[in-house]
């Protein structure tokens, strides 16, 4: 390109850059006039909805904004068992009860006590300006054009206005044209209280020796709690003390134990042949056999031997609990797909439930067939005492006495975790196993998985214990692997 034609894209890309930089200025200058004044308004994205349909009752006092783009890709997420479809249906019936037999209008409908506005906007086209920078009509153009034109549309009263999405790619496109845009923060944790959950175990040195004494080796393995520590910790709170005369690698593990108001040794136990290979194995396994704890959550990296010590753990106990089911999400690794399968609902969930399989390989592996610990694995699969079950059938099940592992959980959204726990009958214990850095999931992150929020949620309750697992067992390539790479 050269001459005139060069000359008259270059002045209309300055133009172009001088819009946007003209309505940053502005939406900067609005947002510092509005403070305090009048609601913000908040532009939904559709990937919001499907996270959390609930989403529009979370932004407080201030007014929701919902393209018919929404409405149009919502509509195609409706039909279905998975997670998506209910969200779907969940925010159109929410949508259908707030208007009850009136419209939306210009001003929109009320939320609730307490709560703003919604109202359903017509799409609009990007300005004139604008128009070039995005050729390709898709639903997310469409959602960024109509943000931008409410808030446009607001610049006179001095509203603040801002889209909400929790694509990150979407996000990048609308600050390029100046548009404020935020992620949906309202069941993410914060950084700090992810590292505090990865250190919840207390490394204590300088402990006098009389005390380690009655811990690792006295009449009932325990010292009241006002020994070590000056204030009265958490339930479930775990300890690792340096001692030179430890049996186990100079280390003593200890828990404390709220309803006895003592530090309790951990003991080195051993679980269906299984025997912990490091001090937060030693919690893990201690954790899952302990009757007190009905919920459990296990995170680490791969290969640090999560699956194997909740499965271990519930065959070791088995005769406590009327049913042992496993299970874990259907999250195909990459969103690669593999297509339809074909068989029943065992043969179509095979290939996601077969890490499961290896596990129970591993502990078999441990006896001889002839053995009476291997004939009893077997028996339970074929009486389904042990049966591995796909977790979309959970919702609507009542679960007594039985010990629930499901795996990968940080794969599954708060409301997913919530949905699995209250299925919770008398005398059943639940064990999460998951990577919370190691997520498939395309709209949850390490900050707003549900594995993450049972962590923070429920520390400190009697019934819960939670152990990050930091060592990788499965082998050194693994461990390498994790590592490294």
């Amino acid at each position: 390109m050269a001459g005139p034609q060069k000359d008259k894209k270059d002045k209309k890309d300055k133009h172009t850059l001088k819009y946007i930089t003209a309505m940053s200025k502005q939406q900067e200058k609005t947002q510092n006039q509005g403070k305090h004044k009048l609601p913000k308004i908040f532009v939904l994205d559709t990937n919001v909805i499907l996270h959390d349909y609930r989403a529009i009752r979370k932004f407080q006092d201030n007014d929701i904004v919902i393209p018919i783009a929404v409405l149009e890709e919502v509509d195609k997420f409706k039909k279905g068992n998975d997670t998506l479809a209910y969200n779907a249906r969940g925010f159109m019936r929410e949508m259908d009860k707030l208007t009850d037999r009136r419209n939306f209008g210009e001003d929109g409908v009320p939320l609730g006590k307490g709560l703003g506005r919604i109202r359903i906007v017509p799409n609009h086209p990007f300005d004139p300006e604008l128009k070039e920078l995005f050729l390709d009509d898709t639903q997310d153009h469409r959602i960024l054009s109509t943000a931008m034109w409410v808030r446009d549309k607001n610049k006179k009263n001095g509203r603040f206005v801002a889209l909400v999405t929790k694509d990150i790619n979407f996000r990048m496109k609308a600050k390029a044209v100046g548009m404020e845009v935020q992620d949906y923060l309202t069941d993410r944790m914060a950084d700090e209280k992810i590292e505090v959950a990865q250190k919840e175990v207390q490394v204590m040195e300088g402990v006098s020796p009389d005390i380690l004494q009655k811990i690792a080796y006295g009449q009932d393995n325990s010292v009241e709690w006002q020994k070590i520590s000056k204030s009265e910790p958490a339930p479930n709170q775990l300890y690792k003390f340096k001692w030179d005369k430890a049996e186990d690698g100079n280390i003593v593990c200890a828990r404390y134990d709220a309803d006895r108001k003592r530090i309790v040794l951990v003991r080195n136990r051993t679980a269906y042949g299984i025997k912990p290979r490091n001090a937060e194995q030693k919690f893990a396994l201690d954790a899952c056999l302990n009757p007190k704890i009905k919920l459990v959550s296990l995170t680490g990296g791969a290969g640090t031997g999560k699956t194997l010590l909740a499965l271990a753990s519930a065959l070791e106990v088995e005769s406590e609990y009327d049913q042992i089911i496993l299970s874990r999400p259907t999250v195909i690794l990459g969103n690669q797909d593999i297509g339809f399968l074909p068989g029943n609902q065992t043969a179509k969930m095979s290939p996601f439930l077969q890490p499961l399989m290896d596990n129970l390989g591993v502990i078999k592996s441990q006896f001889k067939p002839t053995s009476k610990e291997y004939q009893k694995i077997e028996s339970f699969v074929n009486n389904e005492k042990l049966l591995i079950s796909p977790l979309a059938y959970i919702r609507g099940r009542s679960l007594g006495r039985v010990f629930f592992i499901i795996d990968e959980a940080q794969n599954l959204t708060p409301h997913e975790i919530k949905t699995i726990i209250t299925r919770a009958g008398e005398g059943t214990k639940m064990v999460f196993t998951g990577d919370i850095f190691q997520i498939d999931q395309p709209y949850l992150d390490q900050w707003s998985n549900g594995l993450t929020h049972i962590g923070e949620k429920l520390a400190g309750e009697k019934l819960f214990s939670h152990v990050f697992l930091r060592k990788g067992e499965r082998s050194e390539l693994s461990e390498i692997a994790a590592k490294l790479l």
